[in-house]
């Protein structure tokens, strides 16, 4: 049972410091904003792979209330196959480009393994980098990230994208992801990066977990991860939100099928702010702001 009690002593206050402003943890959940500017991602594929279209999708989540814009030029989803570094540029670089010259202000951050893509979006006007690898894709991330100081999210991950969902296994799965970013913070630390200040966990919801798996972070990060670093779970319209709601029912297809990834995913996003996580990221800005705002506003100071 969640302990609604818990929603604000759980969050330690925090502040990050980014060239375009502060994430300021503690007070309550953030809301990362998910443009992914590719063909081929799970829920949006294609939707904003025009560059016009993208930039105007990151000024209405800024409008609607997120903390901070994920751009992400390679999808990551369950059996993705990796893109090259010059693909991944065409993509997201004009996006970040154009966005800064609209005049967002919100942190941007890169969504890439990739430590040139990492490098260059920061150089176009990003802040921080979200590695789903924990920077070990590609090893000059980490070199990549002392150099440059800037705020990353480290994502538990087991295995690939491409063979992450092959009946994964743990002992214990709120330990074993623990004892990782444990093992992530020391790596990144030995070669200068400032893992005490710039560091965000993510247990990687769906990025080789089972349905159980899922559940039990969902229910634990906070608690779990949350004393070290500021906690970011990434819930939204994913695969075991739907077998949750129902969607192996023949008669939930079309828009029925929507709505019950957004409900799912708006159940899940109470749980995260109820139990203290401190960021979640979303395709739904509007609705999960909505969400959150009920969420602190029940949840005792």
């Amino acid at each position: 049972m969640i302990q609604h009690s818990t929603a604000r002593s759980n969050r330690i206050q925090r502040v990050i410091a980014t060239p375009h402003g502060e994430l300021v943890f503690g007070e309550r959940c953030l809301i990362m904003g998910i443009l992914n500017v590719t063909p081929d991602s799970f829920s949006d594929g294609g939707r904003f792979a025009k560059t016009h279209v993208a930039v105007q999708h990151a000024i209405a989540m800024a409008a609607a209330g997120a903390d901070v814009i994920d751009i992400g030029g390679e999808s990551t989803r369950p059996g993705s196959v990796g893109v090259s570094d010059a693909e991944q540029l065409a993509r997201v670089l004009p996006v970040i480009r154009e966005t800064r010259i609209s005049g967002l202000t919100l942190p941007i951050s890169i969504d890439t393994r990739s430590a040139a893509v990492a490098a260059a979006a920061l150089d176009a006007g990003a802040d921080m980098v979200n590695d789903v690898s924990a920077a070990r894709h590609d090893p000059a991330m980490a070199g990549m990230l002392a150099q440059s100081g800037a705020a990353f999210v480290a994502m538990h991950m087991l295995g690939t994208p491409e063979n992450m969902q092959n009946q994964p296994q743990y002992k214990n799965v709120v330990q074993n992801v623990s004892a990782f970013f444990e093992e992530r913070a020391a790596a990144l630390l030995a070669v200068g990066v400032d893992v005490a200040n710039k560091m965000i966990v993510d247990p990687g919801i769906g990025f080789g977990k089972t349905l159980a798996h899922n559940l039990t972070l969902l229910r634990e990060s906070s608690a779990a991860f949350g004393v070290r670093w500021p906690v970011l779970i990434g819930p939204s319209r994913k695969r075991f939100i739907g077998d949750l709601a129902g969607e192996s029912n023949p008669s939930t297809h079309g828009a029925a099928k929507s709505n019950s990834r957004l409900m799912g995913t708006a159940a899940a996003v109470a749980s995260c702010a109820l139990s203290g996580v401190d960021m979640v990221r979303v395709h739904d800005v509007a609705d999960m702001v909505a969400v959150i705002r009920v969420c602190e506003s029940i949840a005792p100071s």
